[in-house]
């Protein structure tokens, strides 16, 4: 584990995660993604509370999270705004997976995996490119067509700016990135 700088969430790596999980010290593992990043794949053990209804149900979270609790995503930024969220709530014991899902996949640590669907990142990409793509095409038939490509240039430069997407939380609410709601009673996770 790592001692984080001030204001920085606490950190835990993979092998000390493993380590945890495999000496029958598991803390609580909440992975932040989309239902569909979660399914396609995830720690065993895991329980998935997207980042929008985690902040959406962060006081009543706090009634469920007494013990250790770990927060996964795919990179760990998402993460951290979980963390953040939770910390606000007055939880306490959270740490953040280090380089997320995709360290824990890189250390072929193991995973259960399901139906493959895209990242929401990727998603984020396919969108945000095509909308400039389409832009710039139109924009020789109609000039003005090229301030969409510009609005998209904005909201990119903001998103990296602010470490938020505004275009990711919109995909997620996709019914592609939907599945179960997630229940915080239920006793087994995933």
């Amino acid at each position: 584990m790592t001692t984080p700088p001030t204001g920085t969430p606490a950190a835990l790596d993979v092998p000390a995660l493993h380590h945890l999980i495999t000496t029958g010290h598991a803390p609580r593992l909440i992975d932040v993604r989309t239902p569909a990043e979660f399914e396609t794949a995830h720690i065993p053990g895991s329980y998935n509370v997207p980042l929008d209804l985690l902040r959406e149900h962060r006081d009543e979270l706090r009634n469920h999270l007494d013990e250790q609790v770990v927060l996964v995503c795919r990179s760990g930024q998402r993460a951290v705004h979980a963390e953040q969220a939770l910390a606000g709530a007055g939880l306490p014991n959270l740490r953040v997976l280090t380089g997320g899902i995709t360290a824990w996949q890189a250390a072929h640590a193991p995973v259960i995996t399901g139906t493959p669907r895209w990242d929401l990142e990727r998603q984020v990409r396919l969108v945000a490119s095509g909308i400039v793509l389409l832009a710039v095409l139109a924009s020789t038939l109609a000039e003005p067509i090229k301030w969409v490509a510009a609005f998209i240039g904005a909201g990119l430069t903001v998103a990296a700016l602010t470490n938020t997407c505004a275009m990711g939380m919109m995909l997620a609410k996709l019914p592609y990135n939907r599945g179960p709601r997630t229940d915080l009673d239920r006793s087994s996770p995933h």
